[in-house]
């Protein structure tokens, strides 16, 4: 049951993720335009990162697409085992969304060498680097996974 719990956040996340990018390649597009007002402090605007987390090497690492995939690959392959083993259905749900949200990003990177981004968070002139629905699934199942560590086992 717990396994269950972990896989299928894994695949909404993956699936939602995919369905959004699908949508924000055709209604955005161009890319880096100025995109849509949804609130007066939310945009969906389309952006591509070649980079890693919030665009840093952006350079480097567009060079290095296949090694971003196996390193990527490697650390999903780790958290699947630690999902098979655990017998938490909140550590299962965060490593699922985790897994998922991972494997969208790495998915974006097979298909066009970069991941797909389009929600664009702002606050005056302040802008929280452009991001997907992979990204929200991961840190929400990376909070899951840090308030799972600190609960006490017995109420687990």
């Amino acid at each position: 049951m717990t396994r269950r719990v972990g896989l299928l956040a894994g695949l909404l996340a993956l699936l939602l993720d995919q369905a959004a990018k699908t949508w924000a390649l055709g209604a955005l597009w161009p890319p880096y335009s100025e995109g849509v007002t949804v609130l007066p402090v939310l945009n969906l605007r389309l952006g591509f990162n070649t980079g890693v987390t919030f665009g840093m090497f952006r350079d480097s690492a567009a060079e290095a697409v296949w090694v971003l995939v196996i390193l990527k690959l490697v650390i999903v392959g780790f958290l699947t085992r630690w999902l098979w083993r655990t017998g938490l259905r909140a550590e299962a749900l965060g490593l699922g969304l985790v897994i998922g949200g991972a494997l969208g990003n790495i998915l974006d990177r097979v298909r066009i060498g970069a991941v797909v981004d389009f929600i664009d968070v702002h606050y005056g002139g302040w802008h929280w680097p452009t991001f997907n629905m992979a990204d929200v699934a991961i840190v929400g199942g990376v909070t899951l996974l840090f308030l799972t560590a600190w609960r006490s086992p017995s109420t687990a």
